[in-house]
């Protein structure tokens, strides 16, 4: 078939239809067919839809290989992480080993004090959230314990990252899930944990929400523990003796209805803290809702007048310089020492010249007082230097306070007396404890730690006083708790040797407040062969019936530290001795009057040495000089919270004492005052009680 153009226009036009012709190859007629103008053109738009059709097609094509190619990748080649779907598949699991980014602290035997531990923290982005009240309220949903109004100002405003919460549980992630809110997220974190609730938190300390140490070890060691965090720390502390030290100090407060407490459990031999306890105190995980008071460490913070435990630094001071013997050495006991306007005295004493054992069995104020007259304030002060009770322990922790004490240039007379017996002068506990435990390990002193020294190893020290003192000392200390104050510390077995101190309470601007006290007691036991040092003190006791109406640290402290030795001697490995055994007996024994006394000859300050007998009575005390007005009353200094002071307990009048001067130029107390010590009950059957 042919096809026939269609005419020209200047053509004639086509009348008839289209036929067949001659002509074909084969002689088939040829069929010839005209197509018509409109015909071609509407051929030629098909042509040129089927051509954009295929272009179409192609740029399709091509679109859905990208989507397939991105699909693939996402989900095959490197998958997306879904991390709400990790979340709940998570929340199903065990919990995998997380490598921690603060290292753990222990105890002594290993025990986990401090660790950190993986949490999910619930993040939220305000911008995608449409309504914060109503998120508030679903997630309140989940976790209840929200604050509403907190956490609707949080999740408002233009922030594009807040904190919901900075741990939740499982089950609260998987309740978050399934509330699906867009916007909320979960985030990996961390979060410090302390498995043993209350036990030395003040030891331990704290950190922020950050992970930072802010208080106690975590604050000192927070380089380390965050350099090392494979590598535990171990304290010195010992959680067993923690916990025994804390019920007792505890039950304590309780009987008494004191306002705190404190106590401190000492290796003597190498300085190690195996327990140290302050109360009231507070869950180390809680610490935003701790008071200040629950805060406060008294163990190294807390300042106070000590009382009459310091007469045993006088005794030592004394021995050490030579200038009192222990078999012949007499002191004036019989009557007050009136210094200018201020007036020493003993509470309920013996109104007679005393051996120097009997100064420290009965806590004489006026015998440790003359006993300090002998070697004088110069050298107390530079005894008292060398024992460290005139700066800063050097314990591993930021909080520590400084003593407050005269300054060298006032350091006179009148506060060489109250000194003596542990007034005018204010200290922590650990200095205390620190200092007595150099008393009774043969005299060196060293600095307490809260590190675990190696089993063995030798820790430096200075020596502060001879073996022989120390020795002696031993058999004082012993003697006071069996023939003297502490008489209710005693424990079969165990030896104890130590002393009681009663001191009054300073108020906020000078002057000492009416029944308020610290009872304390400080010792060492197995006295023979010390292994460790004990201090327990109640601030504020409150007499009660047991203690026939007592307050002072032979009722109050000295039965709590009867408690504490009884439970913790056993953890310690120690296990008691015969009380006949010729050795410790030795060891442990001083008689009370050493020779049988008679005529005393007198020395300079009140003191006696053995002599023949005289016609006359022993001669008084040589009176101290007259002193100025501004000697004789120094200002106070504001010691704030300074321990006990002199003569406000039952049954004694009220007689306080001079402050501590608070500049070169002192003034004097606007009222006279006298001093006086109440470091001794009489119990209703005859027996001496302590301080």
């Amino acid at each position: 078939m042919t096809l026939v153009p269609p005419p020209s226009p200047d053509s004639p036009p086509l009348r008839r239809p289209a036929r067949a012709t001659e002509g074909a190859a084969d002689g088939t007629p040829e069929l010839v067919v005209r197509v018509t103008q409109p015909d071609l053109k509407r051929r030629q738009e098909l042509e040129r839809t089927r051509g954009r059709l295929v272009l179409a097609s192609l740029g399709f094509g091509a679109l859905f290989l990208a989507v397939a190619m991105k699909a693939t990748w996402s989900t095959v080649i490197a998958p997306a992480d879904p991390v709400r779907l990790n979340a709940a598949v998570r929340a199903t699991q065990p919990v995998a080993e997380h490598a921690a980014r603060r290292a753990p602290i222990t105890d002594r035997n290993g025990e986990i004090l401090a660790i950190s531990l993986p949490v999910t923290a619930l993040v939220a982005n305000p911008r995608v959230l449409h309504n914060a009240a109503e998120v508030a309220d679903k997630l309140r949903t989940v976790m209840p314990y929200l604050d509403r109004d907190k956490l609707v100002e949080r999740l408002s405003g233009d922030r594009g990252f807040v904190y919901v919460t900075r741990a939740m549980t499982p089950r609260e992630q998987q309740g978050v899930i399934n509330l699906g809110i867009a916007g909320l997220d979960f985030e990996e974190a961390e979060r410090r944990y302390y498995p043993q609730g209350r036990a030395a938190v003040h030891v331990l300390g704290n950190v922020d929400v950050d992970g930072n140490g802010i208080s106690g070890i975590e604050r000192t060691f927070d380089a380390q523990l965050r350099g090392q965090p494979d590598k535990p720390l171990k304290l010195s502390l010992d959680v067993r003796v923690q916990l025994a030290l804390r019920d007792a100090v505890n039950q304590a407060i309780t009987d008494f209805n004191g306002i705190g407490g404190a106590g401190v459990v000492l290796d003597v031999n190498t300085g190690e803290v195996v327990s140290m306890v302050s109360l009231p105190d507070y869950d180390a995980g809680e610490i935003t809702d701790a008071t200040p008071d629950q805060r406060f460490n008294r163990v190294t913070v807390g300042i106070y007048e000590p009382g009459s435990t310091f007469k045993l630094f006088t005794a030592a001071a004394a021995l050490e310089y030579g200038t009192a013997n222990v078999n012949t050495s007499m002191f004036d006991a019989s009557k007050p020492i009136r210094y200018g306007r201020f007036t020493i005295s003993d509470y309920k004493g013996k109104n007679r010249w005393l051996t120097f054992p009997e100064m420290l069995a009965y806590s004489s104020n006026l015998g440790a007082a003359h006993m300090a007259a002998t070697f004088g304030p110069q050298r107390q002060r530079e005894f008292l230097k060398s024992v460290g009770m005139l700066s800063r322990q050097s314990i591993e922790l930021p909080e520590r306070a400084a003593p407050l004490v005269p300054p060298a240039t006032h350091w006179r007379d009148i506060n060489m007396y109250t000194i003596s017996f542990g007034h005018g002068i204010s200290v922590t506990p650990l200095h205390v404890a620190t200092g007595v435990a150099a008393l009774a390990n043969g005299g060196i002193l060293r600095q307490p730690t809260l590190v675990a020294q190696q089993p063995g190893a030798q820790r430096e020290g200075t020596r502060i006083i001879s073996e022989a003192t120390s020795a002696t000392m031993r058999k004082l200390m012993r003697l006071v708790v069996t023939d003297g104050s502490a008489r209710n510390a005693d424990v079969p077995g165990y030896f104890l040797g130590g002393k009681t101190g009663t001191a009054q309470k300073t108020g906020p601007h000078g002057g000492y407040l009416m029944n308020k006290r610290i009872a304390a007691f400080v010792g060492a036991f197995p006295i023979q062969a010390p292994r460790y040092a004990l201090y327990v003190m109640v601030d504020e006791p409150k007499p009660n019936s047991k203690s026939f109406g007592y307050a002072t640290a032979g009722w109050v402290a000295a039965p709590a530290a009867n408690t504490v030795i009884s439970r913790i001697a056993p953890i310690l490995g120690l296990v008691p001795e015969d009380p006949a055994n010729p050795a410790i007996v030795a060891a442990t024994s001083i008689p009370l009057q050493p020779r049988a006394p008679s005529r005393p000859a007198v020395q300079a300050g009140g003191t006696a040495t053995m002599a023949a007998p005289a016609a006359a009575r022993p001669p008084q005390p040589a009176a101290p000089r007259a002193a100025a007005p501004s000697e004789a009353a120094p200002r106070s200094t504001g010691v704030h919270p300074p321990v006990v002071p002199p003569g406000l307990r039952e049954g004694a009048r009220a007689m306080p004492m001079p402050n501590l001067p608070a500049r070169p130029a002192p003034l004097q107390p606007p009222v006279p005052l006298r001093l006086t010590m109440m470091e001794r009950g009489e119990a209703p059957r005859g027996g001496l009680v302590a301080p």
